[in-house]
């Protein structure tokens, strides 16, 4: 069993060396963001699928409401001798859950049922997101990846700098039979990244300290989600913690402006490749991601408000 604290965010053991992509915004310019990581339980029948779309108005402003055409999912198994190739393939139409909320799920009034069974998909499966505005049309691929289960989540009495931070021990266990990168949601926007580098095939202990600043008094409950990543997904958290000093979601502005795995493809003649090389600064910002999360929550106990 290997045991490691974490001081605060200075996230020393699970940040690595990764250039953080600075995009220049004017302040007239906009940009689509899009909130596209789905969190699968592979004990329900269906995919949660939503998908959040938004647009900058301005660097240092809120976030409005995008409006967009369409949006669709496009998934299935990667041809082993050809893994452009999908086999099995599945397509999700979207629609706008309500006119002007940003959020699209699977369209309820299509001719077929346009979720997606968890019991359809495998560890590995493709899937492709495309949107398209009046305008512009995107593009981002990602994979399934799996997760494993939180082991345990115990609270500590260790502190820190202030002496009134709040620990609480989180443990898992690594699958052992392939390189592996977690993203840790750690319940009120924060995250950390970890790859299995060093403990591969072994039990994972950490100890992560909530500032006092959160409040947490004795009855507050935390919810924690380990999910499963792909190296990319990874490097993007990572990025995305790094600007932002852990205390902002992935999605928020004026965090989010990393580069995620979204591109613009308008005006692209094949097809089969989307090569976005000589447009590198043409690109929507967010993530799109399928991944596996497990959950667990702890309630904390003996904790005078601050």
């Amino acid at each position: 069993m290997i045991r490691y604290f974490l001081l605060l965010l200075t996230l020393t053991l699970f940040i690595s060396c990764e250039d953080v992509i600075d995009v220049d915004l004017p302040e007239n310019e906009t940009r689509l963001i899009v909130n596209g990581v789905i969190r699968v339980d592979e004990t329900q029948d269906y995919l949660p699928v939503e998908i959040r779309v938004s647009e900058s108005s301005s660097f240092f402003e809120n976030n409005t409401i995008a409006s967009i055409k369409s949006a669709i999912i496009y998934y299935g198994t990667p041809n082993p001798d050809a893994p452009e190739i999908l086999e099995g393939s599945g397509v999700s139409n979207l629609a706008e859950l309500e006119p002007g909320s940003g959020i699209w799920v699977p369209d309820p009034t299509f001719d077929s049922d346009q979720r997606i069974r968890v019991s359809s998909i495998n560890e590995g499966d493709v899937f492709q997101l495309t949107i398209e505005t009046n305008e512009e049309r995107y593009f981002a691929t990602t994979t399934y990846v799996k997760s494993v289960p939180i082991d345990s989540l115990v609270q500590g009495d260790e502190t820190l700098f202030s002496g009134d931070e709040t620990e609480v021990i989180v443990s898992f266990t690594d699958r052992g039979d392939s390189d592996d990168f977690y993203v840790l949601d750690l319940d009120f926007g924060e995250f950390l990244v970890t790859e299995d580098e060093f403990y591969q095939g072994q039990t994972f202990v950490f100890s992560y300290f909530y500032d006092n600043e959160l409040e947490l008094n004795t009855s507050s409950v935390v919810d924690i989600s380990l999910l499963g990543a792909d190296e990319a997904f990874y490097n993007y958290m990572n990025q995305i913690i790094v600007q932002s000093g852990g205390d902002q979601g992935p999605f928020q502005t004026p965090a989010a402006t990393v580069r995620g795995n979204i591109i613009n493809i308008t005006g692209i003649d094949n097809n089969e490749v989307f090569d976005n090389v000589e447009r590198t600064n043409n690109f929507a910002l967010g993530y799109f991601a399928i991944v596996e999360e497990y959950k667990d929550s702890i309630e904390i106990t003996n904790n005078e408000k601050n």
